[in-house]
């Protein structure tokens, strides 16, 4: 076997394994969407957005 085949075969798997971590964090990221929309439907709000209630002064 060539050197050729070690470099491609390396640029293969750097690929692979490249495409599955932009998988995995794109899967996750709509899992916890999916999860914030769920918990903000039974009301629990993030800290962050301003109560239902306020009113402007």
């Amino acid at each position: 076997m060539s050197h050729a085949f070690y470099v491609y075969a390396s640029y293969v798997v750097t690929v692979i394994i490249i495409g599955c971590l932009i998988g995995w964090t794109w899967l996750d990221g709509r899992a916890r969407q999916q999860e914030l929309r769920t918990l903000e439907a039974s009301g629990i709000r993030r800290r962050s957005a301003k109560p239902a209630d306020e009113t402007k002064s």
